[in-house]
């Protein structure tokens, strides 16, 4: 691919296509894959391609809503089939170590009341916490919350700090 050409990947969670983590497919996940059963490979199959989208990509954007003060039920399913030791992580004597180095993360957070940063705001240093165990260090966050208090002033400051954010890394 030639300077400015990018592939971009889209997947919306939100339609409910993510399997949840199960006891079998941890197991899975711990059985070498030259020993895995037929039964096993496709339970990881979804894993597999996620994993393989992540550590393809330089920049990865997530649009994330918070519901109920924290994340979406899907968004915990995803990291769940993301975290995988040996490729996405690994432990070490000093604990685990993230292996998706050199990328950058930007995270758009909606909500309708819960502010971006506040004590009732359990999203963002989740979303946080999960991409730095990863290894994803640059990791930067779009507010777009509180869209019950003036939905088109929000959406306009959270514009205003991607365009910003697009000249900086242009």
């Amino acid at each position: 691919m030639g300077r400015g050409e990018a592939t971009v990947v889209s997947r919306d969670l939100g339609k409910g296509e993510l399997p949840l983590l199960s006891p079998e497919m941890v197991g899975a996940f711990y059985t070498s894959p030259t020993d895995r059963s037929a039964e096993q490979k496709a339970l990881l199959e979804v894993s597999d391609t996620l994993v393989a989208e992540l550590r393809e990509a330089d920049v990865l954007i997530f649009g994330v809503p918070i519901y109920n003060f924290g994340v979406p039920g899907a968004l915990k399913a995803y990291f769940d089939l993301v975290a995988r030791v040996g490729l996405t992580f690994q432990y070490t004597d000093q604990g685990p170590r993230g292996l998706l180095k050199n990328k950058r993360a930007y995270v758009v957070i909606t909500s309708g009341g819960t502010g971006l940063g506040s004590t009732a705001d359990f999203a963002s240093g989740h979303v946080r916490q999960f991409l730095n165990f990863l290894g994803i260090a640059a990791v930067e966050f779009i507010n777009a919350s509180q869209l019950l208090f003036g939905a088109e002033q929000v959406l306009a400051k959270a514009n205003a700090q991607v365009e910003a954010l697009a000249v900086a890394t242009a």
